[in-house]
């Protein structure tokens, strides 16, 4: 009996237990800063106990309501145009205050526990003499008697002492309880008294019972328990009853405390249940901040898109109820600690980007300066040339915030437009002289291909001219130029193909014709015609050699030499031509001197 009486009544002495869970049962619910501050300094300063659970949760929630804070301040500001960057957490003299006063608490606190500790110790002295005093009692069966009114004394004292060290409680009261029995049970009372102290006792006890049955009822569970307990104390206090009914009224009382203890269990298995699960998901929640924290940010598009993110993460945050009490602060520092982390990279990222704006407008600017200075300037060609480059300058140049950006490129677009409308004023009068020039050289090349139709005796004289008459014509539209050119040459070339075909046959015949009478003068003379026309065939040779050599290095580096390049392909075709000449005149050389 004895020992199932120890585990339920040491269920009832558990104090730090208790008050703890009532500390989970109680919260209350703040909402201000100024509120806990408020309890906290009451705490402090006041006349109560201050128990470590409200302590913790006083301190959790002020820091849940001083991270709101803080974070609602600073989304205020960035929403209201202000620089993330820039941004400084000012400081809190709430915050000040309530670490000032925590530090009185945990001062009382400690105080306080030693003198608990020192108290227990003397109560615990107090009861071992009460012990040995009815020790002796016992061992002297023959006074039972007499120090019946002694013992009932030493009971009384018992009572009104309280606690003692925790880890000498069950053995001081299994002690007491065996020798308070073992007198009873040697006491020599006259039956009337011994019976009606024992039925005094049994209706107090079954009271008791009834009264520990019907908080089965009770639907405040903390409720409930609490005055279990105080049951409990009452039990222990009364004496005891007749020997053959003692482990009756105790069963009942056990069954009884046995209901109201499984329910007190149960609930509070439910509630560490319901925190492991909050506690678990606050983990992932930390270590989705700590991902995004560590997740590589390629622009500024990205840490915007992140922080909308861990801004709905804390909101998240916030719907979830209370860790184990152990883990609540530390997992809340986690999260905290993986947000101050995210957002100090991102105002360093800001930063470094406001310094490179400032660069890229810098040098927008000095860009600025220099297309200014040339606004003004007549210079067409040279200007339009280093306008262009600063165009070009300019879109290599990194971003800067939109609306500076903006103003920037207006001021330099304006520059630039200045510039080119004065130039598009001066140069109306020439771009009339060009078209002008241009429907000149389309008649010219329309008459060089009439007479390549006609073709005459008179052809190259017609052909030549028309050449002169063209080159004298000033320049044409630019987008025409390259058209008219071509169609120019492709004239051009066809006409002097087929003027050199016929002029060379005419001097051939005509050479073939003069040579009889050279051949008359005598063989010397034909053979240093020979010799002359071999001197001029290797000259042309070398000449063709020369200029093809000099076609090869323009068609690989010059970007702008194709008209140059069309001029000595002509060249080197009408050499080569020249040179066909000379050795079909060589040839009829060669013929007569064989006849």
């Amino acid at each position: 009996m004895m020992d199932s009486q120890e585990n339920i009544l040491e269920q009832g002495t558990q104090e730090e237990v208790m008050a703890h869970e009532a500390a989970v049962e109680e919260r209350k619910v703040y909402t201000s800063k100024k509120e806990v501050l408020d309890r906290v300094r009451e705490i402090a300063h006041g006349e109560e106990t201050p128990q470590k659970e409200e302590v913790e949760y006083l301190k959790t929630v002020f820091y849940k309501l001083h991270i709101a804070e803080r974070d609602a301040q600073q989304k205020a500001y960035i929403d209201a145009g202000g620089d993330p960057a820039t941004y400084q957490v000012t400081p809190d003299e709430v915050e000040e205050e309530f670490k000032a006063e925590m530090g009185v608490i945990k001062e009382r606190r400690a105080e306080l526990f030693r003198q608990q500790e020192a108290e227990k110790e003397e109560n615990l002295k107090k009861k071992l003499e009460i012990i040995e005093k009815i020790k002796n009692m016992v061992t002297s069966p023959e006074e039972a008697n007499k120090s019946y009114q002694d013992f009932k004394a030493l009971q009384a004292e018992w009572k009104e002492i309280k606690s003692v060290p925790a880890d000498k409680a069950n053995e001081l009261w299994r002690s007491y309880q065996l020798y308070v029995e073992q007198f009873y049970d040697l006491l020599k009372l006259n039956s009337e008294a011994r019976e009606y102290d024992f039925k005094k006792n049994l209706e107090l006890k079954t009271h008791l019972c009834e009264a520990a049955e019907k908080l089965a009822d009770e639907e405040d569970v903390i409720s409930a328990f609490h005055q279990l307990q105080k049951l409990h104390q009452e039990y222990r206090e009364t004496g005891p009853v007749a020997k053959e009914l003692r482990e009756d009224i105790w069963q009942r009382f056990k069954a009884a405390s046995t209901v109201i203890n499984k329910r007190h269990q149960q609930h509070f298995e439910d509630i560490r249940a319901r925190e492991e699960e909050n506690l678990q998901k606050k983990t992932v929640l930390c270590e989705k901040v700590e991902a995004i924290a560590a997740e590589e940010k390629k622009g500024s598009a990205d840490w915007e898109r992140l922080t909308q993110e861990i801004i709905a993460i804390q909101q998240e945050w916030k719907t979830i109820g209370f860790a184990p009490q152990k883990m609540n602060v530390k997992i809340f520092e986690r999260f905290r600690a993986a947000c101050d982390t995210f957002f100090a990279a991102k105002a360093e990222h800001f930063k470094a980007l406001k310094d490179t704006f400032k660069e890229n407008a810098d040098k927008k600017r000095a860009l600025i300066e220099k297309a200014k200075a040339l606004q003004d300037s007549t210079e067409w060609r040279s200007t339009s040339d280093k306008l262009i480059a600063l165009q070009k300058e300019w879109k290599t140049i990194g971003m800067v915030p939109k609306k500076l950006g903006d103003q920037l490129w207006e001021e330099f677009l304006a520059a630039c437009n200045k510039f080119f409308e004065a130039r598009n004023a001066a140069g109306a009068g020439q771009r009339n002289e060009e078209h002008q020039n241009l429907e000149k050289k389309q008649d010219i090349i329309a008459r060089l291909k009439a007479a390549a139709e006609e073709a005459g005796d008179d052809l190259q004289t017609k052909v030549q001219k028309l050449v002169e008459e063209y080159n004298a014509i000033g320049h044409v539209p630019y987008k025409e130029k390259d058209k008219l050119y071509e169609e120019y040459h492709a004239v051009l070339d066809k006409l002097y193909k087929d003027l050199n075909v016929s002029v060379a046959k005419k001097r051939l015949n005509k050479f073939k014709d003069n040579l009889k009478q050279v051949a008359e003068r005598g063989e010397a003379a034909l053979d240093n015609e020979r010799a002359r026309l071999m001197r001029q065939y290797e000259n042309l040779k070398q000449d063709i050699a020369t200029y093809e050599n000099n076609l090869g290095f323009l068609s690989v580096s010059s970007k702008k030499g194709n008209s140059l390049i069309d001029e000595m392909n002509r060249k080197v075709r009408k050499l080569k031509d020249d040179m066909q000449l000379v050795k079909d005149k060589i040839k009829a050389i060669d013929a007569e001197n064989k006849e």
